[in-house]
C-alpha cells in the first residue's frame, strides 16, 4: 500500500490510553451539560413556522434585509441565500394567533420598501405539531442507525468491537449536539443530515482500524494486545491523514464559500470529522482493553484428538 506519511517506529497510543479516555469523558459531559442545561434551538424545521423563498430584481442586500423585518416586529427571523445571489429563504418560527397568509404579507411589505420588485417564488407553513413528528423521526432515525451499526460490527468483528465501536461514535454525536447546544447554533434538518452523516463516517473509520486489529492478532503471535492495538493504529495513519485531511478540505469550503444555507451542515460535519479521528483511534481502542479483547476471541485453540487404542 501506497504511504505518503510512512511512519518508521510505532506509535505508543495505548500508553496514553488513561489519559485520552479521561479527556474523552470530561468532554463528553461538558456536551451532556450543555444539552441539559441550555438545550438545542431548534429551527422551523422542528418548531413549526413559516418559510418564505422570493427573489429580488439585483444581488439581495442580506443586512437591509434583516432591518427591515426586525421593524415588523417579528420573532427570531432567519435570513439567507438560498440558491444565487438574488434568491433569498426567510424563515419565522411560529406565532401564536397569527396564520401564514398574515404573516407573509407582513414579511413581503417589509420587503418591497428594501426592493419594490421583489418577487414571492413560494411559501411554506410548517405546524407545530408536523415540526414535532419531523424531531421524533429524526431523533427515531438516530437510534435505528446507531443499533444497526452495533449489529453490523457485532456479526463482523465481536461484540466488544461492537459495543466499543458505537460506544466512540455516539461520543462524537453527544459532542456535536453539544457545541450546537452551547453555542445556540440553530439546529434544523440539514444540520441532522449532517450529525447522520458523521455517525456513518466515523464508523467507517473504525472498521478500517478494527480490521487491521484482527489482522495483527493473527500475524503478530508473540505481541502483546496493546501492541497489537498501536501497531494497527499506526499502519493506518497515513490512510487516516489522505482520507481526513482531502474530506475537510472539502467541507472547509463548504463551510466559509457555501453560504448560509449550507454553514450549519458544513459546520456539524467539520465538527464531526475532528472528533471521528479522535474517537476511533483514542477512545474506541482504550475501550477494547477495557472489555478485556483477547487474542482467543478471534483464534480458537487447536484441539487435541485422542489417539485410537488398538
Amino acid at each position: 500500500m501506497l504511504e505518503f506519511f510512512p511512519f518508521k517506529r510505532t506509535i505508543p497510543f495505548m500508553s496514553w490510553g488513561k489519559v485520552t479516555t479521561a479527556i474523552s469523558l470530561l468532554t463528553f459531559l461538558f456536551a451532556i451539560w450543555a444539552l441539559w442545561h441550555q438545550g438545542l434551538n431548534l429551527g422551523v424545521d422542528f418548531t413549526g413556522g413559516t418559510l418564505m423563498e422570493v427573489r429580488t430584481s439585483q444581488t439581495a442586500d442580506l443586512h437591509a434585509i434583516r432591518g427591515a423585518l426586525d421593524k415588523t416586529g417579528l420573532p427570531e427571523v432567519s435570513v439567507q441565500n438560498f440558491g444565487t445571489s438574488r434568491d433569498v429563504l426567510v424563515r419565522l418560527p411560529a406565532k401564536h394567533g397569527a396564520n401564514a397568509a398574515t404573516t407573509s404579507n407582513t414579511v413581503m411589505a417589509a420587503l418591497q420598501t428594501v426592493d419594490p420588485s421583489v418577487e414571492l417564488k413560494r411559501v411554506d407553513f410548517v405546524g407545530p405539531q408536523v415540526g414535532k413528528e419531523l424531531y421524533d423521526n429524526g431523533a427515531l432515525a438516530l437510534l435505528v442507525v446507531a443499533f444497526g451499526i452495533m449489529a453490523y460490527l457485532a456479526i463482523r468483528f465481536e461484540w466488544r468491537f461492537a459495543v466499543a465501536g458505537m460506544l466512540a461514535n455516539m461520543h462524537d454525536i453527544v459532542i456535536i449536539l453539544g457545541v450546537f447546544a452551547f453555542f445556540q447554533w440553530e439546529f434544523t434538518l440539514t444540520v441532522l443530515a449532517g450529525v447522520l452523516a458523521v455517525l456513518g463516517y466515523s464508523v467507517n473509520e473504525s472498521v478500517v482500524v478494527f480490521d487491521r486489529i484482527r489482522e495483527n492478532i493473527r500475524k503478530m503471535r508473540g505481541a502483546t494486545i496493546p501492541e497489537i492495538i498501536d501497531d494497527a493504529i499506526t499502519r493506518t495513519m497515513s490512510r487516516t491523514i489522505i482520507t481526513h485531511g482531502s474530506t475537510q478540505l472539502m467541507v472547509l469550503a463548504m463551510l466559509f464559500f457555501g453560504g448560509e444555507a449550507l454553514h450549519n451542515f458544513a459546520l456539524a460535519l467539520t465538527i464531526g470529522i475532528m472528533f471521528g479521528i479522535y474517537s476511533s483511534v483514542l477512545v474506541a481502542s482504550p475501550l477494547l482493553l477495557m472489555f478485556g479483547v483477547k487474542r482467543e476471541h478471534f483464534i480458537k485453540p487447536v484441539e487435541k484428538k485422542e489417539e485410537a487404542v488398538v
